[in-house]
């Protein structure tokens, strides 16, 4: 089946729901704006709405219980909506009951899948492509961010010009999740004028990543298996990037190697010449190269290329691969 833009999506609502959908993309904000909009779109006539909508998850739920609750008749609705996530832990031996469904779905039910990729070796992937409405949440380009965010501080009554939305975009990227939580704070401190000036993009966004970049690695170094996950929760519930966190992690461990180096042959100021440091985090990050071993810091390197490699094929879910990279960095 074709696979539509979050746009045609829109479009295609305005004709009516369709039985089967399949959100595809790690752009997770958007995807599940685009869930809420097909819910609502398909109950919006619904009186009784927690009798006609339910959500599932794979890893927990069986696909079974999902199924059965797409066949049962809407209650007082001409619709029900079942939502699917986590398809991936989808089992081998339960493919073939999705398959049955997915080739005669229920006319009643708008049945939303949601994934961040297809494994395209399993055959209930290939008919799920076959089968649903297929809509793409790529990552978004600069300029489609940069648009978006216009469009965000235009509902939040505030404004900033192109060369600071340019400014926001280059410090947060293209996450929308991770936009939103940033463009909030903007305009909550940007209040009293109604404009987010450079001063309050520097201040705000520059310094807090980087203090949650060094806390992290900071954490990792000394052991702190604790606060390094709780540390890593924060900026996944924020809107990082698992991949963006590895290659965080990857480069706070090449420039450990760079800079115990540099003391080595050169002493703190050959240091702090190649290594840029916010002035306060100096001491701290000259104990930290005194008290890492070279084997540590190339074990570092070691197995955050091997969790990117992992994320990158599907093992397992990218959170997880983070998670485990962690514990093993602050073992």
């Amino acid at each position: 089946m074709k696979t539509l833009t979050r746009t045609e999506l829109e479009r295609s609502l305005r004709e009516g729901v369709r039985p089967l959908y399949l959100l595809l993309g790690c752009e997770i904000y958007l995807r599940r704006v685009a869930v809420q909009t097909i819910t609502e779109t398909a109950l919006s006539r619904t009186l009784l709405r927690e009798f006609n909508e339910s959500s599932f998850s794979l890893l927990s739920d069986p696909v079974q219980s999902a199924i059965a609750a797409a066949e049962q008749l809407p209650m007082m609705s001409d619709t029900r909506v079942v939502r699917i996530r986590d398809f991936a832990r989808l089992r081998e031996t339960d493919e073939e009951t999705l398959i049955r469904y997915l080739n005669n779905p229920s006319p009643s039910t708008a049945m939303i899948f949601t994934a961040d990729e297809l494994d395209k070796r399993k055959k209930s992937s290939k008919v799920l492509l076959d089968t649903c409405t297929v809509v793409e949440f790529a990552p978004l380009k600069d300029a489609e961010a940069k648009a978006w965010a216009k469009s965000r501080l235009k509902e939040l009554k505030t404004t900033a010009d192109d060369q600071v939305l340019s400014e926001i975009i280059s410090l947060v990227g293209t996450d929308v999740q991770t936009l939103y939580n940033e463009l909030e704070k903007l305009a909550s401190t940007a209040a009293s004028t109604g404009r987010i000036t450079p001063d309050f993009v520097g201040e705000l966004i520059g310094r807090s990543r980087e203090l949650s970049n060094f806390e992290l690695g900071d954490h990792l170094l000394t052991g702190n298996r604790k606060k390094a996950l709780e540390t890593l929760h924060r900026l996944l519930e924020d809107g990082a990037e698992p991949v963006m966190l590895v290659g965080l992690i990857a480069g706070n461990y090449h420039r450990l190697a760079l800079g115990k180096h540099l003391l080595a042959h050169g002493g703190r100021e050959e240091v702090f010449r190649n290594i840029s440091l916010p002035p306060f985090k100096r001491d701290s990050y000259i104990s930290t190269l005194q008290r890492s071993t070279a084997a540590k810091i190339a074990r570092g390197i070691q197995l955050t290329a091997a969790t990117d490699l992992a994320i990158k094929t599907s093992q397992a879910t990218p959170r997880l691969q983070l998670e485990m990279l962690v514990c093993e960095l602050a073992s």
